[in-house]
């Protein structure tokens, strides 16, 4: 089996509706074809994780590649897995908001690190960190905003 975690940017904007849209083609694909993974969208970025076997993750990120919605595509790991780490998603889905305004001093945006570093472990701890959020994030139940929580 193959994890590829790659970013790319979308041609024009999502909205809830395109996400939704691509969310619902991309599970529907990937449990047929036993891809499993994250998605992170933020400010026209796109960062995906895909774990299956290794053929058909190549084929899907060749799809991708061609896919007029992106440009841009980078890889940025790409490695051998004996598990898979997002086994119970076959598309698990977090929106990142951005930020507005100056971050405060010594802010460090973990998204921002998977690209700006030529250092791959710097990448592969961006990656980790990612994951982590993306799965605690998943696990919490839904916030009641009419409770005001």
């Amino acid at each position: 089996m193959l994890s590829v975690l790659y970013t790319s940017n979308a041609r024009a904007p999502f909205g809830d509706d395109d996400l939704a849209e691509l969310l619902a083609q991309s599970r529907a694909s990937n449990a047929a074809r036993d891809l499993t993974g994250m998605l992170l969208y933020r400010g026209g970025r796109f960062v995906q994780v895909l774990e299956g076997p290794e053929r058909t993750v190549r084929e899907l990120l060749a799809t991708i590649d061609r896919d007029p919605r992106h440009f841009d595509m980078r890889v940025l790991i790409e490695q051998p897995i004996a598990q898979r780490e997002f086994r119970e998603w076959t598309m698990g889905y977090q929106p990142i908001a951005e930020t507005t305004g100056d971050a405060p001093a010594g802010f460090r945006d973990t998204f921002d690190d998977l690209e700006g570093s030529d250092d791959p472990s710097a990448t592969l701890r961006a990656a980790r960190e990612l994951s982590l959020w993306f799965r605690v994030r998943s696990s919490r139940p839904p916030r009641d905003t009419a409770a005001g929580s």
